[in-house]
Formats: structure tokens, C-alpha cells, sequence
């Protein structure tokens, strides 16, 4: 079975399922899809995690994409000349946003150890796509023409989407990507080094040197990326254990979240209760407030992940959810450090997929290039990402206290991203699933976790339930029944249906010797097994 955001990349995965490729074959091929149909949201200019479950062994692992930032970075990366952070927008359009691209040479690793079908095979469907045109998606067609944010107008998005009449792509019409077939061929041939090294380096290298604010990334730079792989993150919730990647990544946060939510009654509970979305929100804040204070790059900050999940710590936070909400700060785990608030800003232009192969692997990766097209500046058929703006722009408190995210030379930006697979405590697959969504990717993927395995709901019922995140003092929330609305309003919890990016949740469960599959239906996505 296969759950991805397009169905282009659905019926690709399914195919190359069929032709007994393995969950990462599928992985490698949906991914080339991705980039090209859904550029708004990842592609070979972005980063990646992956969480990889392994049947035979029962073991999952986690592989890490995120995209690093130049060794000539500094801490002041964000910083303008009068001593602020920069105006975010100006930050992303400038060179300086783009961070080495992971997903490409993530996928390149992953491939080699558990890829069955020849590499280069399957990119040729995404290839044969690009030359002979896809059909744009309404999806697509709306950030074409999206004003709210600038790069869909910047010169490169401009031009690329724009028909020989001058008019833009609308939904229904046939757009080519020739450049981008030859990007492909580059890499099938000689992997990420394809894309890391030789001509499309170097075209990545020369157009973030461009313009206002260049880049300090060089070839170097980009030859020396190298993907993590590494043990997943797994601890238990009720009966389960949950697996996601590791920090960077936003599993620590989505962990401490479900570890908060194991000290309470939710479980015996359902969608339609009050008391549970209360919970629910108060559990996020103080997964939120704990991951913004200490989640950074572990290469090169401390992280006191043991401490933040620490049974008894995690009693001592869910201890704070009263009956009404109150202030909410982080805590103080074993391990600590002096770390300053963050300042992040995390919109979202990322996808999810999820795969289960016939001998019972599976992948859940989510890929981004982190703001709607990256940078907007392309090179060779695909866009930029501008992942460094996931990075705190200031890098130090008032008081002098240094960011846990805080740029730095070839550091990786804290992300939200946190791909989960779900196993029996002897190690059986039960569920897996992730969303795209910006910081509220956390509390989108608590929701899906929640409802999968407290409510038994079913992975389409799971995914399209309403969203709720809470974040601080903020509650932004899809329209809940008016019931629910008024008894979060008297427990202090007023809901604003203002939100950011919405989710993209994707999900597969076992259920009766087979695999069922849901695609959230706030975007384009399709869930199909065989």
C-alpha cells in the first residue's frame, strides 16, 4: 500500500511495489514525483526524514536528510545591519535561506541498503513525466497563483510557471519540465554525487551567490553532505511503541507530547469529548514549550532528550494540566542546559508519504523544501530550498543566552518534521504516518496518533478529523461542533480558526491480515493497495 500527497506519485509507488520493488524503491521513485508535481512542497532541492521499518528484523531506523548550512555561516546569519533579525521574507528570497539539500543523498543511502530494483529505473517514471508533461493540479494551480507570499512571484517561479501567452498555469493544463528530465538522468547515472557534485552543483553554488544576500555555501559545501543513518527514537504510548527520527527532527517533540498524554484519561475517551481536546491541547503546549527551549542540532548542542523523556519528568509536566488553561513554560529536565528562547519561524512546504512493501517493510518520510517553492529561485528544473530560515534569527536571549537553534557553521536547523511508525512491544508493525504543516506538524501527527490508537478510528476517519494546535496562548483550530467550541471557551481555552499551512496527513494501519490506508482530504492525496 501506498499514501502519498499526489495521486501521480500514489499510482508510482503502487507500480513500482508491483514490479517487487521494495517500501524504499517505492520511496526513491515517489519522491522524483513529488519534486516534480508537487514543487511547492519538496523535491531534489530539499531535505528529508525517514523512519524505516524492517520485517525481518523487527527493527526501525531512522535516516536523517536535513539539509546543513554552509561552514561560512555564522550565528548573525539572520541579522541585519541595524542588529535585528531580518524581515522573514527577506531572508527567504535571499541565498542565504538555501542549506545543502539532503533528500536526494538520504534517499541515495536508504537505497543502498534495502533497495531492490535498480536505481536508476526508478526515476525513469518521474523522467517520462517531466518530458512529456503532467496535468497541473488545482493544488498546484492555487500557489501558482498565491499573492500571500512572494515566491511564486519572484523572477525564476515567475518564469518557470508562466505559458508562451503570458498567462499562468491554471489547473488542467500540461506543463513540461525538460531541464528537470535532465536533472534526473544526471543523478540515475551517478547517484547524489549528481546532484552534489559537477554541473548542478555548480549552477546551485552560482544562483545563491546571486542577487541580494548571497550565499557563503561553496562546492565544498556540497560534496561533503553526508545523510545520518542512525537507530530510531522509540518509546512507548499504552500498548505501543512509537518510532520517529531523532533531533533534529521533530520526533523528540512529538514524543514528549505523547509521553504527556500517557499520564491521562484521553484514551478512555473520544473526538466528541471536550475534556479530551483539552488535554490534548495542554499536553501540546508543553511539548511545544519543552521542544522550543532544547531541540537543536545534536551534532552541536546538547539535547537532553533522555531527560526530556524521562517517565517520571513526563508525570511532572502532565501534573500542570489543571482544569483550566494556564500559563504554560518549558521545564527543567536531567541534563539541562542554559539554553535562550527560541525564535523560529516555521512556515510549511512539505509533503508526506507512507509505503508498505510485500514483505512487510515500510517507509515514513516526510520531505520538504520548507517554505511554498523553497526560496523561489530554481536551478535545473527544480527549486531551492530555504530550509536555514528554520534556524532561530536571533541567535542569543536579552540576557546573552545562547539559542539551542541557533545557526551556526554546517549545523542542521531544528525541524518539526516527524515521521512515526507504530509496532507491537515484540516488534510487529501496527501503524505508520505522518503530515507535512510547519510547527504544526507536532500536533497534526499527535491527532492522527491519538485517534489511530486510542480511539480506534480508522486511518481515513483519523486523518480527516479536525485539527487543533495549541502553542503558547495560541489555539488555532478547524471549526469544531459548537458544543465543544463553548466548553474549551469556559476551560480558557478559546479556539481561532485563523491557522497556518494545513495538514497533508497520510496513514496506514494492519487491520485483518491486510493494510488499510488514509489520505487527508484537506489536499490531493491517495491512499491504494494491491
Amino acid at each position: 500500500m501506498v499514501a502519498a500527497a499526489n495521486p501521480l506519485a500514489t499510482q508510482v509507488g503502487v507500480d513500482v511495489l508491483k514490479a517487487g520493488g521494495s517500501a524504499v524503491d517505492a520511496a526513491v521513485a515517489i519522491q522524483a514525483v513529488l519534486g516534480l508535481v508537487e514543487p511547492q512542497s519538496s523535491g531534489l532541492g530539499g531535505g528529508a526524514f525517514m523512519v524505516y521499518y524492517d520485517a525481518a528484523s523487527r527493527k526501525v531506523t531512522a535516516y536523517d536528510g536535513r539539509e546543513k548550512a554552509p561552514m561560512g555561516a555564522t550565528g548573525r546569519l539572520f541579522m541585519g545591519d541595524d542588529g535585528k533579525p531580518l524581515p522573514f521574507f527577506d531572508a527567504v528570497l535571499g541565498g542565504i535561506s538555501t542549506g545543502v539539500p539532503g533528500a536526494v543523498a538520504m534517499l541515495d543511502m536508504a537505497h543502498r541498503d534495502h533497495g531492490k530494483l535498480p536505481w536508476a529505473g526508478l526515476l525513469k517514471p518521474a523522467e517520462k513525466l517531466a518530458e512529456d508533461g503532467f496535468i497541473v493540479s488545482p493544488r498546484l494551480a492555487g500557489m501558482i497563483a498565491l499573492k500571500q507570499v512572494p515566491q511564486p512571484s519572484a523572477p525564476d517561479a515567475k518564469r518557470y510557471f508562466t505559458k508562451a501567452d503570458g498567462t499562468p498555469y491554471v489547473a488542467g493544463d500540461r506543463l513540461k519540465n525538460p531541464a528537470y528530465a535532465r536533472t534526473l538522468q544526471r543523478i540515475a547515472k551517478f547517484g547524489a554525487s549528481g546532484l552534489l557534485t559537477g554541473p548542478v552543483a555548480q549552477d546551485i553554488v552560482d544562483r545563491v551567490h546571486e542577487g541580494p544576500r548571497p550565499s557563503t555555501l561553496t562546492l565544498a559545501d556540497l560534496a561533503a553532505y553526508r545523510p545520518i543513518r542512525q537507530s530510531a527514537l522509540c518509546r512507548p504510548y499504552r500498548i505501543y511503541v512509537v518510532c520517529t527520527p531523532q533531533a533534529p527532527s521533530g520526533g523528540p517533540g512529538l514524543q514528549i507530547a505523547l509521553g504527556v498524554l500517557n499520564q491521562t484519561d484521553i484514551g478512555t475517551r473520544g473526538p466528541d469529548d471536550a475534556k479530551a481536546w483539552f488535554e490534548f491541547a495542554q499536553a501540546s503546549r508543553l511539548a511545544y514549550a519543552d521542544r522550543d527551549r532544547y531541540v537543536g542540532d545534536p551534532a552541536q548542542v546538547q539535547v537532553p532528550v533522555e531527560g526530556l523523556l524521562d517517565p517520571a519528568y513526563l508525570k511532572k509536566r502532565a501534573e500542570l494540566i489543571g482544569e483550566k488553561a494556564g500559563p504554560v513554560t518549558f521545564g527543567m529536565p536531567e541534563g539541562a542546559p542554559a539554553f535562550g528562547p527560541d525564535a523560529t519561524a516555521e512556515p510549511g512546504g512539505t509533503s508526506h508519504f507512507v509505503i508498505v512493501d510485500a514483505q512487510g517493510n515500510v517507509v515514513s518520510m516526510t520531505t520538504t523544501v520548507e517554505s511554498i517553492f523553497g526560496s523561489g529561485r530554481m536551478v535545473d528544473g527544480f527549486f531551492l530550498n530555504n530550509q536555514l530560515t528554520d534556524f532561530s534569527f536571533s541567535p542569543n536571549d536579552s540576557d546573552g543566552a545562547p539559542a539551542a537553534n541557533a545557526p551556526a557553521p554546517g549545523k542542521r536547523p531544528r525541524s518539526s518534521m516527524a515521521p512515526a511508525i507504530v509496532l507491537t512491544p515484540d516488534g510487529r508493525f501496527v501503524a505508520a504516518a505522518g503530515s507535512p504543516g510547519g510547527s504544526s506538524i507536532q500536533a497534526y501527527n499527535l491527532k492522527v496518533l491519538v485517534a489511530l490508537l486510542d480511539w480506534k478510528m480508522s486511518p481515513q476517519d483519523s486523518v480527516a478529523l479536525p485539527n487543533l494546535v495549541a502553542r503558547g496562548d495560541r489555539y488555532s483550530a478547524d471549526p469544531f461542533p459548537q458544543p465543544i467550541m463553548q466548553a474549551l471557551a469556559e476551560r480558557a481555552m478559546p479556539l481561532s480558526t485563523a491557522r497556518g499551512e494545513n495538514s497533508g496527513l497520510q496513514a496506514i494501519i494492519v487491520k485483518d491480515g491486510g493494510y488499510e490506508g488514509g489520505a487527508d482530504p484537506r489536499r490531493e492525496g491517495r491512499a491504494r493497495g494491491f
